[in-house]
């Protein structure tokens, strides 16, 4: 009798102890993890679990301690840096007069990633010459292209020569290039992944426009969902 109230003693205190679980936001978190929050905003959980906001402003999810928060240009869709409250101590925020200084697009090794400024605008009501795109690479190789607020650029065709895996191109066609012309942009990117995002002004999602992304490896993610990058 004794013996076993050992062994139950023994059992109750394992359980205690050895978690059911590690959630994604843990450090030594076994994936990378990305959640489309909605419009053009971006959250990247590396699997050190450093947390990535990308231009902040839809959706939900806001509530984890930030380690980075990259923006692309001054509109307020993409600059929302208000709504992450929760930062780590050495929580960075690169802004894109950051990024593009003089002409130069900068790059940033931050160790657990390294953040590359990309060409970003158009005629409509992005200035080429301040607007950046980002390309994120984590320090596993993953690599997530944003293309930010932009029309066809001319180092599309020079990130073909990456091999991205995830790449998230603007369609809304009213104040970015329409869905024709984000297809082809996605065709001479050519990465692994090709996601639509920024679909429609005031809306997180549109699910009909969505499938007209027409592309080899189309992935299409709803506002709201994350998933883990392989």
């Amino acid at each position: 009798m004794r013996n076993i109230n050992v062994l139950l003693i023994f059992s109750i205190f394992l359980i205690l102890c050895v978690p059911l679980s590690v959630s994604a936001d843990d450090t030594g978190s076994a994936a990378d993890r990305l959640l489309y929050q909605g419009h053009g905003s971006l959250r990247i959980i590396t699997k050190e679990g450093k947390v990535i906001y990308v231009d902040p402003y839809a959706g939900e999810g806001y509530d984890l301690p930030a380690d980075l928060i990259l923006v692309s240009h001054g509109h307020p869709d993409h600059s929302a840096v208000d709504l992450i409250k929760n930062r780590s101590e050495d929580c960075r925020v690169i802004y894109n007069t950051d990024a593009l200084v003089n002409g130069e697009y900068k790059k940033f090794d931050l160790g657990y990633a390294t953040v590359e400024a990309v060409q970003a605008g158009n005629n409509k009501n992005h200035d080429i010459n301040v607007c950046v795109g980002w390309l994120i690479t984590l320090s596993d190789g993953i690599s997530i292209y944003a293309t930010g607020d932009t029309s066809t650029t001319d180092q599309m065709s020079e990130l073909a020569e990456r091999e991205i895996h995830y790449a998230f191109f603007v369609c809304d066609g009213k104040f970015n290039m329409d869905m024709d012309e984000a297809v082809e942009c996605a065709k001479t990117v050519k990465a692994r992944n090709s996601i639509p995002y920024h679909m429609a002004p005031g809306q997180l999602f549109d699910p009909e426009r969505a499938e007209l992304f027409d592309v080899p490896g189309k992935l299409i993610i709803p506002a709201g969902e994350e998933i883990d990058l392989e």
